[in-house]
């Protein structure tokens, strides 16, 4: 299996991207800026993304969503972001952002398969209202991509428009501090960890 993290943008989100190997179908996962950077990596493996999926619609995880012309998934309560740029934070920029690609969208315990992967969505509100964690079932398990809900050692921020964060720890602890501790963790942002280390040294949620 091909898990590649690459770093974006001035926010350093991590994108990643996943192929079973080597001249296979891909998805990649919040493209939020550095097309090119991302592009070496798919050219690197041979390989031809089938879709992207946003974890949420924050315009530092969607900022390539159009660049490689493949439909975009994302839950139905961040829908709305993609579209405007007040809500998705571009606005604040000088060039405010509405993604024009074929969306789709993702409810709650969803499986989305495609390629050899069977990734279930996990809807975590709070730092968005569709914000979502992904939950590799094939070709492997124990490995969760949590967006920017859960870091390691800290959780998404709670200071944006739609954000709860009571929500938000209250989403972590139901949904995701019950997975097994061996479960990896691979953020929207900054060093992976595991669920058994979040629960015992994550301040934000002891």
């Amino acid at each position: 299996m091909i898990l590649e993290t690459i770093r974006v943008g001035v926010m350093q989100v991590n994108c990643y991207v996943l192929a079973l190997e080597d001249n296979s179908a891909g998805i990649i996962i919040d493209p939020g800026a550095d097309e090119q950077k991302i592009r070496r990596v798919l050219d690197k493996h041979k390989i031809k993304p089938a879709f992207i999926i946003n974890t949420h619609g924050h315009i530092d995880h969607i900022g390539c969503d159009d660049k490689f012309g493949i439909p975009v998934y994302i839950h139905s309560k961040d829908a709305e972001l993609l579209r405007n740029p007040e809500l998705n934070l571009s606005g604040f920029l000088a060039e405010p952002l509405s993604v024009r690609s074929q969306v789709r969208t993702l409810e709650d315990k969803e499986e989305i398969n495609s390629g050899g992967f069977k990734l279930e969505v996990i809807h975590v509100p709070g730092h968005t209202p569709g914000g979502i964690a992904l939950l590799m079932k094939e070709p492997e398990t124990k490995i969760l991509f949590s967006g920017d809900s859960l870091f390691f050692q800290s959780i998404g921020r709670s200071d944006f428009p739609g954000a709860d964060g009571e929500l938000l720890i209250k989403s972590i602890k139901e949904k995701l501090l019950i997975l097994d501790d061996d479960t990896v963790v691979y953020p929207g942002h900054g060093a992976s960890s595991t669920i058994g280390r979040e629960k015992r040294r994550n301040p934000f949620l002891n």
